[in-house]
């Protein structure tokens, strides 16, 4: 049995569940969110908690049953207290300022770097180094910060570059003077 399958959701007061067969929405104070979740696994609704069992005991099953009780967690998490991810950006000029519900990086180009968020994802920029990307899907929070952070990924030299909040940079020595 999945240790992460095996585990119940438990939803939070002002957060609404449907499922209609292998359709699940959940609407919360945040938003509303929806998946079809594969045949395999069936999602029950018990008091408080939702339960997430596999129906067979097929390979595809065992796989997809820890994934999709995950899927279900995210979604109501999301929907009661969102997610965010945080970004710095270290190096001299680089900045990232909001325009809009856009995002305008420099960052060493030739050309500023302008970044359109899809439906639901805000940036909040702090001291023109820090960026704060939220909404409530995790997924598209995930992958809008890894495009921000792809623009210009940390260097091992001297470090420039946007990173992750608290992400661990491995430095490498320069070249050695001649003798």
């Amino acid at each position: 049995m999945s240790r992460i399958g095996k585990r119940p959701i438990s939803i939070p007061q002002k957060v609404t569940i449907t499922i209609e067969e292998q359709h699940v929405a959940v609407k919360g104070p945040k938003g509303e969110l929806s998946r079809t979740l594969p045949p395999e696994v069936e999602v029950l609704h018990e008091g408080d908690t939702l339960v997430v069992n596999r129906r067979n005991e097929s390979r595809a099953a065992r796989q997809r049953h820890g994934l999709c009780r995950t899927l279900v967690a995210n979604m109501v998490e999301g929907v009661s207290q969102g997610f965010q991810r945080k970004l710095e950006i270290q190096g001299v000029g680089y900045r990232a300022q909001a325009q809009g519900r856009n995002l305008n990086l420099v960052v060493g180009y030739s050309h500023p770097v302008l970044i359109e968020p899809p439906e639901g994802i805000q940036f909040v920029v702090e001291g023109n180094t820090n960026i704060t990307v939220t909404g409530i899907d995790k997924e598209i929070v995930g992958n809008i910060a890894a495009r921000i952070r792809a623009v210009r990924p940390p260097e091992p030299y001297k470090g420039k570059g946007i990173r992750y909040s608290g992400e661990l940079v491995r430095r490498k020595a320069g070249k050695t003077g001649k003798k």
